[in-house]
């Protein structure tokens, strides 16, 4: 029987740097530019601490509900045993596609990357070599994955320590800038239109945007079912990260604002990249651009893992087919992994058709399921808690629980559903809240008439959570 199920190899440290890993990519690293110039530096930078709050409140209902019941389906199965199995199945498959495109999105913006050294090479070359590369990083142990994870965030949180003792120094005018261009300090936060020159409208129209950036924190809950002890490391990892994410995110955002001012910020070279081509240091901009492709391919990295443990997961409470439950010699859940790796295969069709425009309309849909996902774990929450305490449970017994309940996990829904309908503001963005919401009902409707109203997925997954309280 042992060989059916996933080892728990994983450590603290590697938790940690896993979500890390997860969080420090596409969305701060290329997408801050999008937000810059979508809301201003001032929107920017307000956009960024509302999404590092509601990242904090959201993961602490996840850091109880992983403590209480610490299984590789995470939120998929509290959903399912709290809410409904319908729900259940609705956001594992919306998350599974939201990790899947955002794969995609790695692998694209990898290969706009790499034409900082190799203009003329095709963009669908190094999206093919990259899909190779995580691919192979992926079939490999866990425990291989996670030593390789560990490194590549770590290279990362190095990086953007630097980054920003370097452009803090540029700011201030310590550290001169290229051509005797003047130290531009926090002029470029004001000027050009002031603080928020667009309004605020613009601030809940970049939020899923911004949502984006913050994707991967949850993954602490998906390598709940592969933690050596996680009564002991989701607390310290929950505690741990959001206060670097944020420290990193909005200490960044304010630097790069600083030097870049918001309507040259955008999509097409990262804004990080940008300030450091101001920055009289040799090559200094060709090591960040370095640096920004380890991150987003550790974000491709740690993506294909939660795609394959969740498809894992939803296998054996029978959701999805039984082959995907299947392991190799290796216990690497291989078939989950390769349908995810198709799947993330589409980036080739972005980087041919359309790799700038293609890219922000599917990077949008990857954050409405993230959004979903994270509504999800704040009403499992909610119920989790209700149960508890009605089945004659102390709060005492908990060994990790959330202080300020229901505060939390009300704020937390309320905020995710009203960032998923601000959408219908932005007419660009329009069109992605049509189709996840489309999607959402399709996956209700599916469940339904797959499973003729019967509780046959809700037992076994109930049962296979039961397991392991």
């Amino acid at each position: 029987m042992e060989k059916h199920q996933l080892k728990r190899v994983l450590k603290t440290r590697h938790l940690s740097m896993i979500s890390m890993g997860g969080v420090i990519g596409t969305g701060l690293f290329l997408g801050a530019g999008l937000t810059i110039n979508s809301a201003g530096a001032g929107g920017a930078i307000v956009a960024y601490l509302i999404g590092g709050v509601m990242t904090y409140l959201v993961m602490l209902c996840l850091g109880e509900l992983a403590v209480a019941m610490p299984v590789t389906g995470s939120f998929q199965a509290y959903a399912t045993k709290y809410i409904g199995p319908s729900t259940g199945f609705m956001v594992g498959i919306a998350y599974w596609m939201s990790w899947a495109t955002t794969v995609g999105l790695e692998f694209t913006a990898a290969g706009l990357l790499m034409k900082r050294w190799f203009p003329h090479t095709p963009t669908w070359i190094w999206c093919l070599f990259f899909i190779i590369l995580l691919f192979g990083l992926n079939a490999f142990t866990t425990k291989g994955f996670a030593e390789t994870e560990y490194y590549f965030a770590g290279i990362k949180i190095v990086a953007i320590i630097l980054f920003i003792i370097i452009g803090g120094c540029a700011v201030l005018g310590i550290i001169p800038l290229k051509g005797g261009q003047a130290a531009p300090f926090f002029s470029n936060l004001y000027n050009n239109g002031g603080f928020f020159p667009k309004g605020f409208t613009p601030i809940l129209i970049t939020m899923i945007s911004v949502l984006y950036g913050f994707q991967g924190t949850e993954l602490l809950g998906i390598t709940a079912g592969e933690s050596e002890n996680p009564e002991r490391d989701i607390p310290k990892a929950t505690k741990n990260i959001i206060f670097r994410v944020l420290l990193f995110y909005v200490t960044s955002i304010v630097i790069v604002s600083a030097m870049v001012p918001w309507r040259k910020a955008g999509l097409v070279e990262s804004p990080f990249v940008m300030m450091f081509d101001k920055v009289g240091i040799p090559y200094a901009a060709d090591i960040m651009n370095f640096v920004i492709l380890t991150a987003v391919l550790s974000v491709g990295n740690s993506g294909l893992y939660l795609c394959s443990r969740m498809f894992f997961a939803m296998s054996e409470s029978g959701q999805v087919p039984k082959m995907f439950g299947k392991l190799n010699k290796r216990q690497i859940p291989m078939n989950a992994l390769l349908v995810s790796l198709a799947f993330a295969l589409l980036s080739l069709l972005t980087s041919v058709i359309a790799a700038n425009s293609l890219f922000v309309v599917l990077l949008a849909i990857s954050g409405i399921g993230t959004t979903i996902a994270w509504a999800v774990i704040a009403l499992s929450h909610i119920n989790f808690r209700r149960t508890f305490i009605k089945n004659g449970g102390k709060l005492e017994d908990l060994p990790f629980r959330v202080k300020w309940f229901p505060f939390v996990p009300v704020a937390s829904f309320i905020m995710c559903v009203g960032i998923i309908l601000s959408l219908v503001l932005d007419p660009a963005q329009r069109t992605s809240f049509y189709w996840a919401t489309t999607f959402v009902v399709g996956c209700y409707i599916y469940y339904l008439v797959r499973f003729k109203w019967t509780k046959r997925v809700v037992s076994l997954q109930a049962a296979k959570v039961e397991e392991n309280l």
